[in-house]
């Protein structure tokens, strides 16, 4: 494995981040206070800002180059290292039409919708005109095992009927979301893991109720928030269905696994950002007659984060390529690893940061807070540890107590 970046790669990491030193870090503070002042509003110039990115050319970089028409060429291992420039502002993935939950649901429009649905969901989606959300988890259910999901959608004539509440629906508050790809059971006695269909929801669809938005650690995150959904006897017609009844289980497993690298990358970005204002805040104090950079437990913890950040990078850098290399479900363990480890890493990292710089780290004038927050949710979003680590200890197992190819029968 060699992950020393190609000419090709640097010269998209120096494309995205002189935009971003450009054109994001400068309003970075001002785009927070506004979202958090007008909740469910878009920020004044973040149509303007999209346009920049894409005359610049920075638009829809996650969709790996096996997507033809639809990627901009990069694989996962090119475009690792956007995402975790993109993730020094939480924000700022949406200004290239890379953020979650629409990459995850455009990403599966690409592979498994049909010519029709492409072209009237995939397209707006990929031009930025509209958002999506993605509704799996349940408030009724352990939605980390999606076979639990209980909302049916069930076959009458030429529609589909769906009954079911969903929560902690992601961008389903974003006054831009017009699309919902739902996740509920098309045959409750199939197999298990064929139980599952996922079919598209227009947002407006009669029947659809946003009950409430929900907060995380008392913040609203707008404006994308994530929602309460009631889907009360909705109709769509059967042509809204994804591939087939039944395959709901095998496209969630596949769109998850390059999300899951976007999200690590992001949030090593954002601990390396937590790592680079903790130096300079230390470098800048006086505390007892010295600076606090003097201090040796300080430095232990600046040496400590970044070994760590260093190490949830290679880590994630190597499941991103044998992504690229071998498919999803050759690099399944190295995708539960980086899930498991990456996001303890931030929270570990920019909690030190937060403490470094003392009552500042815990308001709104540093994105330490918010960086904090996110790295914590993520630690429950896309499966919790547990789950992660329940299935990584199996697979463990059953590698580790394989007999001998040569063994005796």
């Amino acid at each position: 494995m060699n992950f020393e970046y190609t000419d090709k790669s640097k010269q998209w990491q120096e494309r995205v981040d002189r935009f971003m030193q450009e054109h994001l870090f400068p309003i970075a503070q001002d785009y927070l206070e506004y979202t958090e002042t007008h909740p469910w509003q878009h920020y004044p110039q973040l149509e303007a800002l999209k346009g920049l990115a894409k005359e610049a050319g920075l638009w829809n970089l996650f969709l790996p180059e096996e997507y033809g028409e639809f990627s901009p060429g990069l694989t996962n291992l090119e475009y690792a290292p956007l995402a975790e420039l993109m993730g020094r502002i939480l924000w700022s993935s949406q200004i290239f039409n890379c953020s979650a939950p629409d990459t995850g649901n455009m990403e599966v429009l690409a592979k498994y919708g049909s010519p029709e649905q492409q072209e009237r969901w995939l397209r707006p989606l990929m031009n930025g005109d509209i958002r999506s959300a993605f509704l799996m988890t349940e408030p009724q259910v352990a939605s980390s095992d999606a076979t639990n999901i209980e909302t049916s959608i069930v076959r009458d004539g030429d529609e589909y009927v769906i009954n079911g509440r969903k929560w902690w629906s992601t961008g389903a508050m974003n006054p831009s979301t017009r699309l919902y790809i739902v996740m509920g059971k098309t045959d409750p006695d199939a197999h298990r893991h064929v139980q599952q269909s996922m079919i598209i929801v227009p947002a407006d669809t009669p029947g659809v109720r946003v009950v409430r938005p929900l907060r995380v650690f008392g913040t609203v995150e707008s404006p994308e928030g994530h929602a309460e959904i009631a889907l009360d006897n909705v109709r769509v017609p059967a042509s809204n269905l994804l591939v087939g009844e039944g395959q709901g289980f095998r496209i969630a497993q596949g769109r998850l696994g390059p999300g899951r690298i976007h999200h690590c990358m992001r949030l090593i970005g954002a601990a390396q950002r937590a790592l680079d204002l903790m130096c300079r805040r230390v470098a800048d104090r006086m505390t007892f007659g010295k600076k606090i950079a003097q201090y040796s437990s300080i430095r232990q913890d600046i040496a400590r984060s970044r070994c760590e950040i260093e190490q949830a990078r290679l880590l994630t850098l190597a499941a991103a390529d044998k992504i690229d290399r071998f498919g999803i479900v050759e690099a399944k363990d190295l995708i539960a690893m980086i899930k498991i480890a990456v996001p303890s890493m931030a929270c570990t990292v920019i909690d030190r940061a937060i403490q470094a710089h003392g009552g500042l780290g815990v308001c709104q004038d540093t994105p330490l807070a918010y960086s904090w927050i996110y790295a914590r949710s993520i630690r429950i979003a896309d499966g919790p540890d547990e789950v992660h680590m329940y299935q990584l200890g199996r697979n463990t197992i059953k590698q580790k107590i394989k007999p001998p190819q040569d063994a005796q029968a």
